[in-house]
C-alpha cells in the first residue's frame, strides 16, 4: 500500500466540509461576538451569504435554521417567537472555545494538579527513596532493593532488611478551586478595542477544561461592574457590558466568599480587568470616581487583597491594558497579595490563563 502526501491546503478542506458544517461554524463564531443573542447572529449570518454567497448545495439561511432548531441546537420562545440557542449550542460553544483558545492542550488525566511536591500520587518519578511503613508495595524498586542487599551482605550471607527497600517516588496531586473574575464596566468595550469578547471566550474555554480534564476541581465565575454577582457556567455565552464603573473590590470580596466555602486545600482568584477600580460601597452607599487612581478607592481593593493573601487565596491579574499609570495599580495589587500579574494582550490571554492553570506553579500545602 502506498501513501500520498501533499501540503495542507486550507480551500480544499473547507470544500470538504458540508455547507451545514460551514454555516455553524461560521454561526457558532458569530454567538462569541453577539454574546449568545441568537437573532443578531443569524442576521450577521445572512448579510455575509448575501455578500459572498455562502450558501449552496440547495441550503439557503431557512434551511439552516430549520436544521438548527431539528438538531436542538436553536429553540424558539412560545410567546414572542424569538430564536434563542440552547443548552447544546452553549455546549458546543464552550468546546469551540476551549480548541481555539487551548490549542497546546495536551490529553491526559483527569482531575489532578502536579505539584513541587512529593507524596502520595498515581504518577511514579524515577527518583527512589527509603521505604516507609504504609508504602505502595506496587511502587517498590527491586533493583535498588537488591543492590542495597548485595552491597550490605554479599552474595555469600545474602538477606533482605528493612532499610534495604527501595521504593520511587511519586507526583502529589490535588485540587484546585478558581474563582474566575470578569470585569463587565463600561471600559471594556471602549477605545475601540472589544475586549469582553476574549474575555468571555476565555472564561467558556476554562470552563470547558475544568469540566473535562479537571472534573475534581472547582471553577466559580464572579462579574463585576458596579457592584459584584455570581455568574453559572451556562450563562457564561451570554456575558455583556453594562454601563458600570469597576467595583473591584466588591469583586474580591464575592470571590473570597465563594472560597471560603469550598473543600479544596488550594485556592486562588483569576481577574481580568483592563482597568483601574473606581468605585465602592461605603454604608450602604456607592463612592466612585470615574478619574485617576482614587486612593480612597485603591486602599480598600488593596486591603481584601492582603485578607486573600491571609486566607491562603492567590490572586493572579490578568491585565489586558497597557497603560503605565494602570500598571502600577496592577503591581501594588500583586504585591499586597503576593500573587501574580500577566500584561497580555486581547490576542494571548487565554494562552497566559491556561498556561497558569495548568503549570500550578505555587502550590502552597498546608
Amino acid at each position: 500500500m502506498q501513501f500520498r502526501y501533499v501540503k495542507w491546503d486550507p480551500e480544499r478542506h473547507a470544500k470538504a466540509m458540508s455547507t451545514f458544517e460551514r454555516l455553524m461554524d461560521l454561526f457558532q463564531q458569530l454567538l462569541q461576538f453577539t454574546a449568545g443573542d441568537a437573532a443578531e447572529a443569524l442576521n450577521w449570518l445572512t448579510q455575509l451569504d448575501g455578500r459572498y454567497g455562502l450558501t449552496e448545495d440547495g441550503m439557503g439561511i431557512g434551511d439552516f435554521i430549520e436544521e438548527l432548531k431539528r438538531q436542538g441546537y436553536l429553540s424558539e420562545d412560545e410567546q414572542t417567537g424569538l430564536l434563542q440557542i440552547t443548552a447544546r449550542t452553549e455546549r458546543a460553544i464552550r468546546q469551540r472555545s476551549l480548541e481555539e483558545v487551548f490549542r497546546q492542550l495536551r490529553k491526559g488525566g483527569r482531575g489532578n494538579h502536579k505539584t513541587p511536591y512529593a507524596g502520595a500520587g498515581d504518577e511514579r518519578l524515577p527518583e527512589t527513596r527509603g521505604w516507609h511503613f504504609g508504602d505502595d508495595p506496587h511502587l517498590l524498586d527491586v533493583t535498588g532493593t537488591l543492590s542495597n542487599s548485595f552491597r550490605r551482605a554479599g552474595l555469600d550471607d545474602w538477606n533482605l532488611a528493612e532499610d534495604d527497600f527501595e521504593v520511587y517516588e511519586t507526583d502529589h496531586r490535588t485540587t484546585m478551586a478558581t474563582t474566575l473574575m470578569i470585569d463587565l464596566s463600561h471600559s471594556m468595550i471602549l477605545y475601540g478595542e472589544d475586549r469582553i469578547t476574549p474575555a468571555r471566550k476565555t472564561a467558556m474555554a476554562l470552563a470547558e477544561l475544568i469540566m473535562t480534564r479537571y472534573p475534581k476541581d472547582t471553577l466559580d465565575i464572579v462579574a463585576f461592574g458596579n457592584d459584584a454577582w455570581e455568574v453559572s457556567i451556562k450563562d457564561l455565552p451570554y456575558l455583556n457590558v453594562g454601563p458600570y464603573y469597576t467595583n473591584t473590590r466588591a469583586g474580591l470580596q464575592r470571590a473570597r466568599d465563594i472560597l471560603r466555602r469550598r473543600k479544596n486545600r488550594n485556592k486562588q482568584i483569576f481577574l481580568i480587568t483592563d482597568g483601574k477600580p473606581s468605585c465602592h460601597f461605603e454604608n450602604g452607599r456607592m463612592y466612585r470616581n470615574a478619574f485617576g487612581l482614587d486612593r480612597r478607592i485603591v486602599n480598600k481593593v488593596l486591603d481584601e487583597a492582603v485578607i486573600c493573601r491571609r486566607e491562603g487565596i492567590s490572586i493572579t491579574t490578568f491585565m489586558i491594558a497597557h497603560d503605565p499609570y494602570l500598571q502600577n495599580f496592577v503591581h501594588e495589587l500583586t504585591e499586597a497579595n503576593q500573587g501574580r500579574a500577566y500584561y497580555s494582550s486581547l490576542e494571548n490571554l487565554g494562552e497566559f490563563i491556561f498556561e497558569d492553570y495548568v503549570r500550578n506553579r505555587r502550590k502552597r500545602m498546608r
